[in-house]
């Protein structure tokens, strides 16, 4: 049988755990980002940051959130409410600044497709609001 069987890494926090789940080695090369999943725990925001070169997508898959999105331009702010009760996938461009609180009782688990991969040496994560 020719499978594999990767062991995931959690970081936890206060906030909730992360996990890398598929990243550009899992799939056989370049071109692909990764997906992660996330938690928050009950009034937790994970996020609070924006990025100059990635995309982000976001899926609430368990739980409620609310999203705030500002753009680093023209500083047009969006609020959207996610998860059990709208299942929906928000794209987030760069320059986004992006903050997700969890408003439901329960954790809230969070799926993420990022266009490139976490890499420790070059983040492109900012976590200063732009003026």
């Amino acid at each position: 049988m020719n499978i594999t069987i990767k062991k995931l890494n959690l970081k936890k926090d206060k906030r909730g755990w992360l996990a890398e789940i598929v990243r550009p080695e899992d799939v056989g090369g370049t071109g692909f980002g990764q997906i992660l999943v996330t938690t928050a725990s009950r009034a937790e925001i994970k996020g609070n940051h924006y990025h100059k070169r990635k995309t982000e997508w976001y899926c609430v898959i368990r739980g409620k959130a609310m999203l705030t999105i500002i753009d680093n331009k023209t500083k047009e702010q969006k609020e959207l409410f996610m998860g059990d009760d709208n299942m929906v996938l928000v794209k987030i461009p760069p320059h986004h600044f992006h903050a997700i609180k969890n408003i439901g009782k329960k954790e809230m688990y969070l799926m993420v497709y990022i266009s490139e991969a976490f890499d420790l040496n070059d983040q492109d994560t900012y976590h200063d609001i732009p003026q």
